[in-house]
């Protein structure tokens, strides 16, 4: 008995110095700031999303004839790229996607296109396509974005002959080169009604060579007579044969040419033969601000421009026209382009940007990175841009050619000062200055 209660005194013992030796028990908690208790409860909460990167590869023109416009058209789309990866586009499950370019320098020779594309898809694994700038280059990547089953947003090429080869993957962003000049007629009709007389001299190449037949047919069934319709070589650099034959014929206007080196060529060598014409409409170089560099022979020059910053594609104008307005302003990004590179953007590099900004529009749409599903929604898309309306054709016959852009029409004219600058003189909705005829 005596040795029971020694051992229950030993354990009595125990408990009460191991309550002494406990720490205090701790105070009531006080009340958290709201701002606290958000921050608990978002810690609390899954986290988000992840990031998901896609590659989308290209080539530019980094070296070769087309490097001028080419290069604008590579600066808009990195310049669409910088903005984007800001804040990236949400899918529909959370994820949030960047983009990390992939490109090479195709060297203006569509011949390294297809090796340079598939390489694109096979090593670099490109989840996404943009195109090279011309619409032979651009036909060549085609056929490898359809092969390996790409979407390609043709940024830098007008041929519609790409769009009836049965392809499903290519989506256009320029006016085809079947309207490309026909407003150049329409111009002309309206500023000179008496003109009877074209002459078309053209680049034998796949784009000015479409623009140029399309042109032709156009202008015939408005009753003008053409009276030359010849091409020149890509690297033709005298154009004096052509210029005779030019004025033998005596047109009221002159149509054609092909790209920046031969345009400005061409348009040099017209002046300092004083060739006496009304009206002189060239592919491709006279939209260009290196195109003043020739002085006073661009005084006058048109060209047909997918995009000024002169045009009024507002808001206000998607509104009127029943269509989704989408994206920054023209000002936004005329202001940002020359705060990244220093100048004012011609329509190669408002090309480039609207590229990216449809492939943007068709994943958010899609809500996802799938391509059934991102061409389902390419398909279907209608809106207004800072670089007017895109649609696509959906046929079976001309998949993917661009249907909603038109052209804007640019003229080279003296301003306040005497300083040669550019004016949009057509459509008459959109100009900004009256179109002025040669020699009056």
């Amino acid at each position: 008995m005596k040795k029971f209660i020694f051992l229950a005194l030993i354990v009595a013992i125990a408990l009460i110095a191991a309550q002494c030796g406990a720490a205090p028990a701790a105070p009531p908690a006080e009340e958290k700031p709201a701002e606290a208790q958000q921050a608990s409860v978002a810690s609390e909460e899954p986290a988000a999303a992840g990031e998901k990167t896609l590659i989308v590869g290209f080539t530019s023109s980094k070296t070769g004839k087309q490097e001028v416009p080419s290069t604008g058209q590579t600066r808009g789309f990195e310049l669409w790229l910088e903005q984007v990866n800001k804040t990236g586009v949400k899918l529909s499950d959370g994820t949030v996607v960047k983009f990390e370019p992939k490109s090479y320098d195709d060297e203006s020779n569509k011949d390294r296109v297809q090796q340079l594309y598939t390489t694109l898809i096979n090593d670099d694994k490109a989840d996404f396509l943009i195109s090279p700038y011309s619409s032979g280059s651009t036909d060549a990547a085609a056929v490898v974005a359809e092969q390996y089953g790409k979407v390609m947003i043709t940024a830098g090429a007008a041929s519609d002959s790409t769009h009836t080869k049965g392809f499903q993957l290519s989506y256009q962003i320029y006016t085809p080169a079947s309207r490309y000049l026909t407003g150049a007629v329409d111009m002309l009709a309206a500023n000179n009604p008496d003109a009877k007389k074209i002459a078309i001299v053209h680049e034998n190449d796949k784009f000015s060579t479409d623009v140029a037949d399309a042109a032709k047919a156009y202008a015939e069934g408005k009753g003008y007579e053409i009276v030359l319709f010849e091409g020149y070589d890509t690297e033709t650099t005298d154009f004096g044969p052509f210029i005779n034959k030019i004025e033998a014929a005596a047109p009221d206007a002159i149509m054609g040419g092909g790209h920046f080196p031969d345009g400005s060529t061409f348009a040099k060598q017209l002046y300092e033969k004083k060739v006496a014409v009304q009206m002189v409409a060239l592919l491709v170089a006279p939209p260009e601000l290196k195109f003043a560099d020739i002085g006073d022979a661009a005084n006058g020059i048109i060209g047909p421009s997918q995009w000024e910053p002169q045009a009024s594609y507002t808001a206000e104008a998607a509104k009127t026209a029943n269509v989704e307005w989408y994206g920054l302003s023209v000002k936004e990004f005329v202001e940002a382009y020359q705060a990244k590179y220093g100048e004012e953007p011609a329509y190669h590099a408002a090309g480039g940007y609207a590229a990216g900004l449809v492939l943007q529009k068709a994943i958010e749409t899609a809500g996802s990175v799938d391509t059934a599903q991102v061409t389902a929604a390419l398909d279907k898309l209608d809106m207004f841009t800072f670089y007017g309306r895109i649609k696509f054709d959906t046929s079976e016959e001309k998949h993917g050619l661009q249907v909603g852009h038109e052209m804007v029409y640019i003229q080279w004219q003296p301003d306040s000062a005497g300083k040669l600058a550019k004016q949009v003189v057509w459509p008459p909705d959109f100009k900004s200055a009256e179109m002025a005829l040669l020699g009056q």
